[in-house]
């Protein structure tokens, strides 16, 4: 029979200790462990090989004690990720890496474009897609969905204005969009409403020298919204830096029409026959009776949401214009989207028909 102080291997451990109490307990491992080869001991950041040990060890509890925090089936478990925190941090990287790589791509194209030096005096824009945008937003309310495109304007203006841009055509409201269902038209009205007087009263406006005027049947609108865009106008009257047009209610063939019927008047009154009248309607000539005449005609036109046609947008002043179509939103549309554009428009030979 072995020495009743000493701790036999085996089973029966705990049943053959002679000696009560934590202390004398503590003692005996220590006495136990002193026993064991250093060879067969774990290394101290050796977890499985320590979860091992201890269930081959009855001095250490054997399958019945494995160590607090080393028992695989409870502590691999609290360690190991759950799969939506795995699926959350994955997507959290993916987000960084997207962010760093657009923010390279970004800065890259700008040094491109302002390298090049040939900037745009005017862009035109077609802003397309806010019903697909919202769409894709799971949104129904068409209030909701026009001024999330609204709200694009403020960054498009910060953008432009940081290029030098002169003069910015935003094509809002077509003759024909007005056809729609009347929920829709009072939502991109309501849109255009809010964000007029939003420019009227927006300090970073004359900060900018954002001067506002409107092109298009304008007087055929709702008076609110025709007070929105008289107060816009107003307001930035005096500035000089970039010239804002809003084409609300606008059509090419309409502003076409709209100022021969002009011509015709201004002849009539001085008299002219029928002869001279004829004589008298050149290209120059009708030019002055466009809705904006002292506008230059824009050198780059943009169409975001992938459709690639004008749909009647600037007919007479794009003649020699640059036509860039993106398949991105309106509401989504990007500084990068705006740097390919006029990178585009820099990269072509303008000839002019010569």
């Amino acid at each position: 029979m072995p020495h009743r102080g000493f701790i036999r291997e085996g089973p029966a451990l705990r049943s053959d200790v002679s000696i009560a109490g934590p202390a004398a307990t503590r003692q005996r491992e220590r006495r136990r462990r002193s026993h064991i080869p250093l060879a067969s001991r774990p290394a101290p950041d050796d977890t499985a090989g320590m979860v091992a040990f201890a269930k081959e060890t009855p001095a250490l509890g054997g399958e019945a004690a494995a160590p607090a925090g080393l028992d695989p089936a409870r502590d691999g478990q609290r360690d190991r990720p759950r799969p939506e925190r795995q699926g959350r941090l994955a997507r959290l990287l993916r987000h960084v890496a997207r962010d760093g790589i657009y923010r390279w791509y970004e800065a890259r194209l700008l040094h491109e474009v302002r390298a090049a030096g040939r900037m745009p005096r005017h862009i035109g824009i077609i802003l397309d897609g806010n019903r697909r945008h919202g769409r894709d937003q799971g949104l129904r309310d068409f209030h909701s969905i026009y001024a999330l495109g609204a709200g694009k304007l403020d960054e498009v203006l910060d953008w432009c204005a940081a290029l030098g841009v002169d003069a910015v055509t935003l094509w809002v409201c077509s003759t024909d969009n007005l056809s729609r269902p009347a929920a829709e038209v009072s939502g991109i009205l309501a849109a255009i409403e809010a964000k007029m007087n939003s420019l009227a009263a927006d300090p970073r406006i004359h900060r900018l020298g954002v001067r506002v005027q409107t092109i298009g049947r304008v007087d055929l609108l709702p008076p609110p919204l025709v007070a929105a865009l008289d107060r816009a106008r107003s307001a930035t009257a005096a500035n000089r830096q970039m010239t804002l047009t809003i084409a609300a209610n606008y059509g090419g063939r309409e502003e076409i029409a709209d100022a021969m019927r002009s011509l015709l008047r201004e002849l009539t009154a001085r008299g002219a026959t029928p002869d001279e009248a004829a004589a008298a309607v050149t290209p120059e000539a009708i030019g002055r009776h466009l809705y904006s005449p002292d506008l230059p005609d824009p050198d780059l036109i943009i169409r975001t949401s992938g459709e690639v046609r004008l749909s009647g947008f600037l007919l007479w002043q794009s003649v020699y214009s640059e036509f860039h179509f993106t398949d991105v939103n309106w509401p989504a549309f990007r500084r990068i989207d705006l740097l390919r554009a006029i990178r585009t428009f820099q990269s072509r030979e303008r000839r002019f028909g010569r």
